[in-house]
């Protein structure tokens, strides 16, 4: 299995990266529609598509307008977008208002609603997430391997989320924000560093991926990995079309 990450930033694009949208072409899922998802049209393999929504803040929901050039002259058997049902309905009533978008795309909203068969043999759950207006992190068991995805939150080691991400091979977090930054992380809902790496260790993961980036850092290393390496040695920072195999 392989996992594309097609926007690795957070809150608006910059010049390397977009918002957020991670996917999985071999079975037609994405987590997320940030600025990002207009990539998702040359890695579209199959005839069903899956978008399963964390919230439904702007950065990572925007690409739901682009979807009639992800779908242009694709023969598509059926398009899904999931997600919560009070945020489907607010972006379904709001972001596709026709004062803002004219014409609503061709997919289907899908409140979620206990786990989630997903192509491979998998099974999908969720999980809710501390940050304003609610967020939701994503698991994916397969036989043979497991895949977590926590954006928008203030990373704990003590959270309840941890239970829900244990033992997974390969979990993507959020990491908005460099250590030193934990008031400025509090009050917006995201992360720093440190406690992102403790998180890992905590849930006994096999790889951490970093990904959220704030955007008016760029570089290399807009988060200090040097620090989540001396907890969690397994870590790497998140860059548009990285491609991750697990």
């Amino acid at each position: 299995m392989q996992l594309h990450v097609l926007g690795s930033t957070g809150y608006h694009p910059n010049e390397e990266r977009q918002t957020t949208c991670l996917m999985l072409p071999e079975i037609g899922l994405v987590f997320d529609a940030g600025t990002a998802m207009f990539r998702v049209r040359d890695l579209l393999a199959t005839d069903s598509l899956d978008i399963f929504l964390t919230h439904g803040h702007l950065d990572h929901v925007i690409g739901l307008t682009f979807m009639f050039d992800i779908l242009w002259e694709k023969e598509m058997r059926r398009v899904e977008v999931h997600g919560a049902a009070d945020k489907l309905e607010a972006l379904n009533t709001h972001l596709f208002s026709e004062v803002l978008f004219p014409v609503k795309p061709p997919f289907d909203w899908v409140p979620l609603e206990g786990e989630v068969e997903v192509g491979g043999g998998g099974t999908l759950s969720f999980f809710p997430l501390q940050h304003p207006g609610g967020s939701l992190g994503y698991r994916i068991d397969w036989p043979d391997r497991s895949l977590a995805f926590v954006t928008d939150t203030t990373a704990d080691p003590d959270a309840a989320y941890v239970q829900a991400i244990q033992g997974v091979d390969v979990l993507v977090h959020e990491c908005n924000f460099a250590d030193g930054w934990e008031a400025q992380a509090q009050l917006t809902g995201h992360s720093c560093t440190t406690p992102v790496a403790r998180v890992a260790e905590r849930a006994g993961v096999g790889r951490l991926v970093l990904s959220h980036l704030n955007p008016l850092v760029t570089g290399p290393d807009p988060i200090g990995l040097a620090a989540a390496q001396a907890i969690f040695p397994e870590t790497e920072i998140a860059c548009d079309n990285m491609r991750i195999d697990f």
